[in-house]
């Protein structure tokens, strides 16, 4: 097992690597960028995406030859400065690059950092796991990571975990009763459940549970109560404070999963029931309890439990932005889409790389759980 595992460790290099090249190509093609940004705030603008897209004002400042389109009525000289501080352009003297920060010195210029080589700085310093800082944050990247990264976690974890406690006893159920009227109108359920999509449940969990047109039980955003009130309660209220935090954002999070897996459990457990060897316990005369969980249960349940990390991959990935944003969960998948709306190049890169990265670790574990449900699957000796 462990030349198998080495394999796919050193597979996750060129695939990182393949991840940030399209990503990186696509940011040059995108319009606007961070200089944009604060050049749209600084002309009373507001949002440089109103301007690319014709929102703003139709007389508007001259625009410099050669310069950002949000830099219109700007002075070079401030735009060179700009590009020197995101780092897209550096300081070059005549007798070379001498590290002086300031353009003032005798015969001194900036000169742009072309794409191809910011990239592979960019790169040097993702190996040693060096993200920079952020544009418009005080803060490092990796800070910035670290900080947000247990919110989306959580998130996903708890979410995984009760799609899981809730799926595999009602799966079971409607494998045993195939045909039956609990198996249909449960399956009526399971379906809506799984065509309403993500975010149209959580806003209808809003409106319905946290004040919006209905009942106020829950609250309306954040992981815990404010830092005032979260200080005078005792650990146990935190608890309950947290668990009723995040009561809504895990329901809305959960409702594909759940769909998802409850199927499957039944499809496995219908597979497996078929099998001559159940017959032939069945036939033995044990009962029906012993016969569904002493004999099927464990092969039924392998791809449904070896499947653990990648269902937590996908409500990790696939509902993180969206419930972050609407429940005003300051994670990892929130500081991802602003750092895209706002270009903070940095924080997208490492962000992305982190998202990369976790999904190909989980990957890996996925496959490890296999062989730990099975031992007589065996990866390595598999042809290729």
């Amino acid at each position: 097992m462990g030349p198998y595992i080495l394999r796919r460790l050193l597979l996750m290099i060129p695939t990182l690597f393949g991840i940030m090249v399209i990503n990186f190509a696509l940011t040059q093609f995108v319009p606007g960028g961070p200089v944009d940004q604060v050049l749209a705030q600084l002309e009373g603008e507001g949002d440089v995406f109103a301007t690319i897209s014709g929102g703003g004002s139709e007389a508007g400042p001259i625009e410099i030859e050669g310069a950002y389109q949000g830099g219109r009525g700007v002075p070079p000289r401030f735009l060179e400065e700009l590009e020197i501080s995101f780092n897209f352009a550096r300081i070059v003297c005549a007798d070379g690059f001498t590290g002086i920060p300031d353009l003032d010195a005798e015969e001194c210029s900036s000169e742009r950092i072309p794409a191809v080589e910011r990239f592979f700085l960019m790169l040097w310093d993702y190996m040693r796991f060096d993200f920079g800082d952020s544009f418009f944050h005080s803060e490092s990247v990796m800070e910035l990571v670290v900080d947000k990264l247990p919110v989306s976690i959580t998130l996903g974890l708890w979410s995984t975990l009760i799609a899981y406690i809730v799926s595999i006893p009602l799966g079971i159920r409607k494998a045993v009763s195939d045909g039956s009227r609990f198996d249909t109108w449960t399956s009526g359920i399971i379906i809506v459940a799984y065509a309403i999509p993500g975010f149209l449940f959580a806003i209808l969990l809003l409106v319905l549970f946290a004040g919006g047109s209905y009942w106020q039980i829950f609250p309306l955003r954040g992981l815990t109560s404010p830092s005032d009130v979260w200080a005078t309660l005792t650990w146990w209220e935190r608890i309950l404070d947290y668990f009723w935090h995040i009561a809504l954002p895990v329901v809305a999070s959960t409702i594909s999963a759940f769909a998802t897996l409850t199927l499957l459990t039944k499809n496995s457990f219908l597979d497996e029931i078929k099998k001559h060897y159940v017959m032939t316990a069945k036939a033995k005369g044990l009962a029906e309890n012993r016969v569904l969980y002493g004999h099927v249960f464990r092969n039924a349940m392998l791809i449904v439990i070896a499947g653990f990390p990648a269902v937590f991959v996908s409500v990790f990935f696939g509902g993180s932005v969206i419930i972050e944003t609407i429940f005003s969960l300051d994670g990892l998948g929130r500081l991802g889409f602003e750092a895209a709306v706002s270009r903070n190049y940095p924080v997208i890169f490492g962000t992305l790389f982190v998202f990369g990265l976790i999904g190909l670790v989980v990957g890996l574990l996925s496959d490890l759980m296999y062989v730990w449900i099975d031992p007589r699957i065996d990866f390595e000796t598999r042809e290729t």
